[in-house]
């Protein structure tokens, strides 16, 4: 049902238009009057239907579309007013009293200007406006409806008013409180108007601008129109006014809403390029004219055109300069631009202040909202600055535009930057950032020579303190290693040999010193083995995989050798076949201790770079993240670390665990 009545709202004005064309020229007078307010009765009634289909602007809808059909209406009564005189028809008096009444109606076009763009007054405050509006619209209609006014008499010289309620005296006086009511409620509306705009922010102020802009066209054109066309000025007005519903339509249903700043722009690039030729031809023509004695000369005529075509591209890039300054604010030319880029990169006295700096001069060289230089570092990492401007609507802003910044032939950075939706980047911008770019080539590598030093400062100072941890924690394991051995030592040999001292001082007969000597080589073979758990012999002897077996024999463990032919063969550095032999060790000490000695296998194997060896073993298993390791496994982590190697722990409840690690190879030698 909403759309058939827009549709009818939307047809009804040509109709009526085309009745008043008509009943015009029944009336004896010219059947064009009536076109030249079609464009704002058909405007308004466009605008009206749009905004009743999409259910947008609230009250200002139907007032549109009261103005595109009562227009068109109004002109139908007046014209059968007058030609119910001419023809002295019945229905003259009634028909004139019907427009004169109608005409207070207009003051609908306040309540748009009060109304706009949400369809609700400014703040509560400002709702004694409307309600004193309606009021005087309401004097302005009864007045001539209840009474003769001067108005009325002037314009339907002869015609007696039907209704003669009020007094004479009474009408004019209402009539002057009617018109000293209208001026003021105008007032006050451009001042609702005003401070509606300087409240508003984002979306409203750019609605506001096109309300605005097509107020301030229509103003200027009725006011050329009158210095013009002193006889009808209302032509210009008319042909101009129906931009108001339009820019209104565009504003409420944010069509292109952040445009009009473009075509503010190019409009007083037009009208200053208007002046220009007008002034021209006015300087050439009518000027030297008069000093020659004749202004129709052609030859006038000609010298003003190639006058103009001569002037013409210099001054459109003067006014297209104004109008960005008018519109956008002061901006500085490109030399400056690139000047003070310059001297901000020379006055930055630390690299934290040259990317601030450098977007910050991007950015105010051609009124981005925001710049962000980006600084490529090595691993894929980056580094971002961001500059953005004040009091800018994030919401509304173009695409961002890419400029890669090099030095040398190599990528080292990124200079981003983000303009209003309503101001894209010009081809002439573009090329401003390529060059700011090119500067600052040297200026991001140096940035990124100071990142990279940095990065590796505290990957230095990473490395240094989980050295420091490392030794502690290496220390921490042989103080625990020498009081194992000290306990060793104090049971076991140390014990013996007291033992064997005080029996052998009690020796009366010389059988009783043969099962002394038999105590003393089994405390020899005691010595003997805490030696080998230093640094068994047999691991310099023979190698890795002899000493591993020996010490998987000693020990118990349930563990099996696997080595490659590389093992069988050739020798290591004394460190590293340590490192190998201890961290397996390790390792088998583990599974002994937290598997229940589970099956296991110690796999060695080498290429021409690492040897890689690890320990898989058959036990329950544990959760490496939620695990924290043990001194075991800390010790095996220091150990590899130590050596420049890698470790990998892997495990899962009930699938065993494997202990992976791989060390350079520092020498090969063949086996003796």
């Amino acid at each position: 049902m909403r759309r058939v009545a827009a549709i009818a709202f939307l047809f009804v004005p040509p109709l009526l238009l085309a009745a008043a064309c008509g009943v015009n020229a029944w009336a004896g007078r010219s059947w064009i009057d009536p076109l030249e307010w079609a464009p704002l009765a058909l405007a308004c009634a466009a605008v009206g239907s749009l905004l009743w289909v999409r259910r947008a602007g609230g009250a200002i809808a139907g007032l549109f579309i009261y103005m595109g059909i009562g227009l068109p209406i109004g002109m139908i009564v007046e014209a059968y007013a007058r030609g119910a005189v001419e023809h002295g028809i019945a229905g003259a008096p009634w028909a004139a009293w019907l427009f004169q009444a109608s005409l207070g109606v207009s003051l609908g076009f306040y309540l748009i200007l009060q109304l706009f763009p949400t369809g609700a007054p400014l703040s509560r405050r400002w709702r004694t406006l409307v309600w004193l509006t309606i009021a005087t619209g309401a004097v302005v209609v009864l007045t001539p409806a209840l009474g003769v006014t001067a108005e009325f008499t002037a314009n339907f010289p002869g015609v007696v008013h039907p209704l003669q309620i009020l007094p004479v005296g009474v009408a004019d006086v209402l009539d002057g409180v009617g018109g000293v009511g209208t001026l003021i409620l105008f007032v006050a509306s451009a001042v609702e108007i005003v401070l509606r705009y300087r409240r508003s922010t984002g979306d409203q102020r750019a609605q506001m601008k096109w309300f605005a802009a097509a107020s301030a066209l229509a103003a200027g054109g009725f006011i050329l129109g009158f210095a013009t066309l002193p006889d009808n000025p209302a032509i210009a007005f008319a042909l101009l006014t129906p931009l108001i519903p339009i820019a209104a339509g565009i504003a409420i249903l944010r069509y292109h809403l952040y445009d009009i700043d473009v075509v503010i722009s190019k409009t007083v690039v037009v009208a200053l390029l208007a002046a220009f030729i007008a002034v021209v031809y006015v300087a050439v023509v009518v000027g030297i004219g008069t000093i020659a004695g004749s202004t129709t000369s052609p030859a006038l005529s000609i010298a003003a055109t190639v006058l103009v075509a001569v002037l013409f591209q210099p001054v459109r890039v003067r006014a297209q300069r104004l109008a960005n300054r008018l519109v956008y604010g002061e901006r500085a030319t490109p030399y400056e631009v690139i000047a003070g880029f310059s001297e901000r990169v020379a006055d930055a006295v630390s690299t934290d202040r040259v990317l601030p700096q450098m977007a910050e001069a991007a950015g105010r060289g051609v009124g981005a909202t925001e710049v962000s230089i980006r600084v490529r570092l090595p691993g894929g990492l980056e580094r971002i600055e961001r500059w953005l401007a004040p009091r800018v609507d994030r919401d509304r802003v173009a695409e961002p535009w890419t400029v890669t910044i090099g030095y040398q032939g190599e990528p080292v950075g990124d200079l981003i930057v983000t303009k209003p939706a309503n101001d894209p980047l010009t081809p002439g911008e573009q090329s401003l950032l390529r060059d700011l770019a090119a500067q600052a080539g040297l200026a991001l590598h140096n940035v990124r020579l100071t990142e990279e030093l940095e990065i590796r400062l505290r990957e230095l100072d990473e490395q240094a303190a989980a050295l420091r941890v490392s030794r502690e924690r290496l220390v921490t394991a042989r103080d625990a290693q020498r009081r194992g051995l000290q306990r060793d030592i104090h049971e076991g040999p140390e014990h013996q040999l007291l033992d064997i001292g005080r029996r052998l001082a009690a020796v009366d007969r010389p059988e009783e010193i043969d099962p002394l000597v038999d105590q003393a080589n089994a405390t020899l073979d005691g010595l003997r083995d805490l030696a080998r758990g230093i640094f068994p012999p047999l691991l310099a002897e023979q190698g890795m995989v002899p000493a591993l077996l020996a010490h998987i024999r000693k020990v118990g463990a349930n563990a099996t050798v696997e080595a490659s032919d590389a093992f069988g063969v050739r020798r290591f550095d004394p460190d590293t076949e340590a490192g190998v032999y201890f961290c397996c060790l390790q390792a088998i000490q583990n599974v002994i201790r937290h598997a229940d000695n589970a099956p296991c296998v110690v796999a060695l194997s080498g290429d021409a770079d690492a040897i890689a060896f690890e320990i898989r073993d058959d036990g329950p298993g544990f959760d490496v993240a939620a695990t924290p390791r043990g001194m075991g496994l800390q010790i095996v982590q220091d150990r590899v670390d130590a050596l420049d190697g890698s470790l990998q722990v892997t495990s899962d409840p009930g699938h065993g665990t494997r202990v992976a690690v791989r060390l350079p190879i520092r020498a090969l030698e063949p086996a003796p």
